[in-house]
């Protein structure tokens, strides 16, 4: 894998390459095949296309919206900032495009990438993808000797499963993600313990106004409301400004999120409701004391 600049051929020449350099991959005709990669249109390269055969390569989708937003790519060809093949500058043909993968992890956005055959241009080293139908592991010991009977000097080393793979690579977002939920955890037992706290203290200290209340007429459910409200108040007016304080610091924590945006409302609502819910269950036990106050036993109790 490398990056390089390139130019359409065709097109006006600015004098130099595209600034942005594309990814380009060489791999084998049975590479898209091996990783599932869907072909969109086009074809992929075979074994047919040798050194000395026409440069060819397969760009993927994010290629073609940047380079032919408008037009079929295919047939058209595009000029490296460096030599193609032995003694050869000429423009590469685009055969195919194939669909965007996620080549450096799950929290990368998709790049522009560019497909050419291993037999084309080669790199000093290479990865090997094998798609079984048994346990993977299992092939490795065939897959080492496999190698040294081509090359006994060539190193076989970092073998593991796609599973494996994809699990090392998430590796630090999940650690991140499992510290902030713990953290969070914590946060939310001790804000359901302090409104429980606060609000069973308010209960203790309007024992003698509750028991005039239901020596008056006042019903236990309106006790019940009345205590429940006075807590949600506070509540809501929290969650209104943890709102707002999210929403401006949501962009800091852009860079763990994966196909969330910072500022999405689905999680917020979720989130809000969440913190009321518990809210009003740490305010509905206390205000359930409340209710059943005996009145006689709080006016004595004064």
């Amino acid at each position: 894998m490398m990056r390089a600049g390139l130019r359409v051929e065709g097109r006006p020449d600015r004098g130099d390459f595209d600034r942005t350099p594309v990814t380009m991959i060489s791999a084998s005709p049975d590479y898209f095949q091996a990783l599932g990669v869907p072909l969109i249109r086009g074809t992929v390269f075979s074994e047919l296309d040798r050194a000395e055969s026409e440069a060819v390569a397969v760009v993927n989708e994010a290629f073609v919206q940047r380079y032919f937003p408008d037009e079929d790519p295919i047939g058209k060809r595009i000029v490296m900032g460096q030599r193609i093949g032995p003694g050869s500058t000429e423009g590469v043909k685009i055969v195919g495009v194939v669909g965007n993968v996620r080549q450096t992890g799950y929290d990368r956005d998709v790049v522009a990438e560019m497909y050419r055959p291993f037999s084309q241009q080669p790199e000093p080293s290479l990865n090997i993808c094998i798609r079984t139908q048994g346990q993977p592991t299992s092939l490795a010991s065939s897959l080492r000797t496999m190698v040294a009977g081509l090359d006994s000097k060539q190193p076989v080393y970092n073998i593991m499963t796609m599973e494996q793979r994809l699990s090392n690579s998430m590796a630090p977002r999940r650690l991140s993600v499992l510290l902030l939920g713990t953290f969070a955890g914590l946060a939310l037992i001790l804000s359901a313990v302090g409104i429980f706290g606060v609000m069973s203290y308010s209960v203790n200290e309007r024992t003698f106004e509750i028991g005039i209340r239901m020596a008056l007429g006042a019903r236990k459910l309106d006790i019940l409301r009345a205590t429940i409200v006075q807590g949600m108040r506070l509540t809501l007016i929290g969650l209104a400004l943890g709102t707002v304080v999210s929403l401006v610091l949501a962009r800091s924590l852009s860079s763990m999120l994966f196909a969330v945006k910072p500022h999405d409302p689905a999680t917020l609502l979720v989130v809000a409701l969440l913190l009321a819910g518990v809210a009003a269950t740490a305010c509905y036990l206390p205000a359930r004391r409340a209710a059943r106050t005996d009145p006689m036993v709080a006016l004595r109790y004064e």
